[in-house]
């Protein structure tokens, strides 16, 4: 499929499916958050991630944000480079604005940090947008253009583009909690921390490029399925 239908369907609020390089699986992406639930056969009020796409957006974000600069920047690189997403903490009694309130949950945001440069000129147009991996509730997130058209309906447009290193083993992304302190924790394991012997190891590699000042913290709590 070309960009044409999707780029339609996005300015029309409906739900999208877009691809990711490997080693990361396709997600669900639009700008209304029920849409994005809907697509995925999930309550309409569900939580989304907010997709960390748009400078602006992330600027206004940061107002709201309980971290320091280190800590802000490090979140940056974070989603950026390793591309996972990320829980922040939002500082007590701030103010959520409309457009974050649907990735936010008891006091905490969670951004979808994947970049993928031949996406961009897509998400450019829409500083806010909600994404979730791309799955149908009850089943595993898809890594391929025909896993995508058999699992969603028509009315959502899946972009076929490929990337390179298309044969890996692909996995939804590893979820980070970042706390006020610089603590991190391992929310939910995925695709970036599958290559580590073990989530410690893990959470060592992160705090030694990221948050080499901060004490570190390993801590698997059970989350539900996106």
């Amino acid at each position: 499929m070309t960009t044409d239908p999707v780029r339609a369907a996005l300015r029309r609020g409906a739900a999208v499916v877009l691809p990711n390089p490997a080693p990361l699986t396709h997600v669900v992406a639009g700008t209304d958050p029920a849409a994005v639930n809907a697509a995925k056969g999930r309550p309409a009020d569900q939580a989304v991630a907010l997709w960390a796409h748009h400078r602006d957006t992330l600027a206004e974000l940061g107002r709201v944000l309980d971290l320091r600069p280190a800590q802000a920047l490090a979140a940056d690189r974070l989603l950026a480079e390793e591309r996972v997403t990320l829980l922040l903490p939002l500082r007590p009694g701030a103010p959520v604005p409309d457009w974050l309130a649907p990735a936010t949950r008891d006091g905490w945001t969670m951004l979808f940090g994947a970049r993928w440069e031949p996406v961009l000129p897509l998400l450019a147009e829409h500083p806010v947008l909600y994404v979730s991996s791309a799955n149908r509730t009850g089943h595993r997130p898809v890594a391929a253009t025909a896993e995508a058209e058999a699992m969603f309906p028509p009315t959502v447009p899946v972009l076929d583009l490929a990337g390179p290193g298309g044969d890996l083993p692909r996995a939804a992304t590893t979820t980070l909690r970042l706390h006020p302190d610089g603590r991190v924790e391992l929310h939910r394991r995925g695709a970036q921390d599958r290559p580590f012997a073990s989530p410690d190891r893990y959470l060592e590699h992160v705090g030694r490029r990221y948050l080499p000042e901060a004490g570190k913290a390993a801590q698997l709590p059970s989350a539900p399925s996106r």
